[in-house]
């Protein structure tokens, strides 16, 4: 017997997602009501774990641990703590010979911040305007509510895959994700793997990589009367900010890439902290900064290190005191690898086919200037991995956190088409 045409599944798919709106809903309200901030993720494993032992599927959970992670840290940061971080994977066995699938999401958020903040409580998970409000709900428990609820409307229009379908519910990605890479670690494999961060349905096959280092200036106090016998580390600090601003300016217009052209600032480079001083009336003989450089596909960690640390000594050799006393450049947490799968590769025709026949238009193919956990299914896993989701990613990490229903449902609709078309109907 030969299987309906994917048009006609599509179709059945459709509207086994519409007639199960409320309960697609409610289990995303529970997964947001949740708290799981980085770190702390306990309860969120537990309530995947119990959503995959009801739809059936084989589960696996565990903790990554410091012994396993101790190769990678550079990749995945020092952790506070591994106990109680269960990863949880669920298997769904094919029924014939498809090609298999690994679904990724991650199920840490970042803190929610103050509440006064929210017009939402960050934790009621309230339906309101067509939104699910709440920390989370967008980045990226839209993401682990996506692949069940795919999952879900296959079985409610009597469709059996022939692929193996693993879904993957991880920890620790805001930090570094060593939830995704413990996953790929303890053998978990594919012939391709989708993530389903919050893209606005976009298809996403590349994602940028970034440095963290802490610079270190040492000047020397003075009494601020006597302002000019000191040395302020925080006026040696400037000139090599200026240098890093216009370092910036100058990959961005060397720099090309087609999926990345696009943005006006291509490779940010931010300061997000600068410690200095310790009273109002010495001058400051420390300065401590945390900085974030970005970097493209096609460019490599290491070598990337060493061109950062070579332009910032070579500013500083422009400073008659830095030259005697250089800056201190210490390369801290998780080291985000650039990553990028193929735009032509045969996963990305696969989710292109069924957001088209959910849609009735062509997916936009884009980059993100954000690190995500594909590059651990890439870079160590061996998979194509792409991502492709419901929800924009400027709502994430901001108050009134929140994912549009319409738009859950429809990702819901091209996930499962795109499990059809990848792993087949048995």
């Amino acid at each position: 017997m030969t299987s309906p045409p994917l048009t006609a599944l599509s179709e059945r798919i459709a509207r086994a997602v519409d007639q199960a709106r409320e309960r697609t809903i409610s289990l995303h309200q529970g997964f947001v009501r949740a708290r799981s901030v980085t770190g702390d993720e306990g309860p969120m494993s537990a309530q995947a774990a119990q959503a995959f032992r009801e739809r059936g599927l084989e589960v696996d959970a565990w903790a990554a641990t410091a012994t396993e992670m101790r190769p990678y840290l550079e990749h995945v940061g020092e952790q506070s703590g591994y106990e109680g971080r269960l990863n949880v994977v669920g298997l769904q066995r094919g029924k014939g010979a498809g090609r298999s699938i690994l679904l990724n999401a991650h199920i840490d958020t970042v803190p929610e911040g103050d509440h006064k903040l929210w017009t939402q409580p960050p934790y009621l998970a309230n339906l309101a305007h067509g939104r699910v409000y709440g920390r989370g709900s967008c980045d990226m428990k839209g993401g682990l509510t996506t692949h069940l609820a795919a999952l879900d409307a296959l079985r409610d229009a009597g469709i059996d895959l022939a692929g193996d379908v693993t879904v993957a519910a991880t920890v620790g990605e805001e930090d570094g994700g060593l939830g995704a890479l413990s996953t790929v670690l303890r053998g978990y494999r594919a012939d391709a793997a989708l993530v389903t961060e919050p893209t606005r349905l976009a298809l996403v096959t590349a994602c940028e990589g970034s440095l963290v280092f802490r610079l270190t200036i040492t000047g020397r106090s003075a009494h601020a009367a006597t302002r000019d016998e000191g040395v302020s580390a925080l006026e040696k600090f400037v000139p090599l900010f200026n240098d890093l601003m216009a370092f910036e300016r100058e990959r961005n217009a060397a720099l090309r890439h087609p999926l990345y052209d696009m943005f006006p600032n291509k490779v940010p480079i931010n300061v997000g902290v600068v410690r200095a001083g310790n009273w109002a009336s010495t001058v400051p003989e420390i300065l401590e900064a945390e900085i974030r450089v970005g970097f493209l596909p096609g460019e490599e960690l290491e070598p990337f290190k060493r061109l950062v640390s070579q332009r910032i000594m070579a500013a500083a050799q422009r400073d008659p005191w830095l030259r005697l006393h250089p800056p201190v450049l210490t390369f801290f947490g998780g080291q985000f690898i650039a990553a990028e799968t193929p735009s032509d590769a045969p996963i990305c025709g696969a989710i292109r086919a069924a957001h088209r026949r959910v849609t009735g238009t062509d997916a936009a193919t884009q980059a993100a200037t954000y690190g995500a956990d594909m590059r651990h299914f890439i870079v160590f896993g061996g998979m194509p991995c792409v991502m492709y989701g419901a929800g924009d990613i400027r709502l994430a990490h901001a108050p009134d956190e929140y994912l549009e229903v319409d738009q859950l449902l429809t990702a819901v609709k091209v996930v499962a088409g795109i499990l059809v078309e990848w792993c087949g109907v048995a």
